[in-house]
């Protein structure tokens, strides 16, 4: 069997109800074909364990509920070590249309007119040609202050600063993969700035997004603004960390051996 180049890896968190939807669509786009998929379980405490051991996907289980980002890097290093050469991330809760996947894969492999690959490929609810997509009043003021952020810090416009939904070069994967490289929680706006001020490039495409089915999002009631805190934060220590410290700046432009 020829060895695949691309992983999804799918973090889930008690999503039972919408796990098996996720899979299922994901088989009939017969993405089995270009992608390996992986599926990194939160220590869920619901039935989605079961689910994705009977469908017979891969899975990684953690004891502990150790949090969104650090099940992403799970997953990143598994990717490192099986030697794959592209991830595309999405959420189990079925919000990322499968729809995505083969046009994140493309843009990853498209170059530039200087001949550079994108490191990362953001999929977007807010651009122009995106599909519609509801958000409430604090997550709409939670975003407009990321996009705010990025702006005043690296000069470039983002318009999904918090999208989970990205397809990310090996570079890009293998740097989230090493100690203190990665937000154990909170992966979003901080991330984004980290990797442009360290001259990783970083490319927004449309998505087609939808509003969450069942279950409950980590990011509901009042949440979104502790979130917002815990994100700003995190900022400021990347901020100090490339400004002040000069800690892995250009590392972007190495090749991925020399990361």
């Amino acid at each position: 069997m020829e060895k695949k180049e691309l992983l999804i890896i799918i973090p889930a968190y008690n999503e039972g109800n919408n796990i098996l939807r996720l899979l299922t669509q994901l088989e009939n786009l017969d993405i089995k074909d270009t992608a390996d998929i992986l599926i990194v379980n939160d220590a869920s405490t619901d039935a989605t364990n079961w689910i994705v051991k009977e469908m017979q996907y891969p899975m990684l289980s953690q004891l502990y509920n150790m949090g969104y980002g650090c099940a992403l890097q799970t997953g990143y290093k598994y990717a490192v070590r099986r030697g794959y050469q592209y991830v595309i991330q999405m959420d189990g809760d079925g919000q990322h249309d499968v729809c995505n996947i083969p046009v994140i894969y493309h843009k990853l492999k498209e170059q530039d007119a200087d001949g550079r690959c994108p490191d990362i490929v953001l999929g977007a609810r807010f651009m122009e040609d995106s599909a519609d997509f509801p958000v409430s009043l604090p997550k709409r003021v939670v975003y407009s202050i990321f996009r705010f952020l990025i702006r005043i810090t690296t000069g470039q416009k983002i318009m999904d600063p918090t999208t989970g939904l990205q397809g990310l070069s090996r570079k890009a994967f293998l740097y989230y993969s090493k100690y203190d490289h990665f937000d154990d929680k909170y992966p979003d706006a901080n991330m984004i700035i980290l990797m442009m001020l360290i001259k990783f490039r970083v490319i927004e495409i449309p998505a087609v997004m939808h509003a969450r089915a069942e279950g409950k999002s980590m990011h509901s009631g009042l949440k979104p603004f502790w979130y917002m805190l815990r994100v700003i934060f995190s900022v400021l220590i990347v901020l100090f960390r490339v400004k002040v410290l000069k800690m892995d700046v250009d590392v972007g432009h190495l090749s991925a051996d020399k990361i």
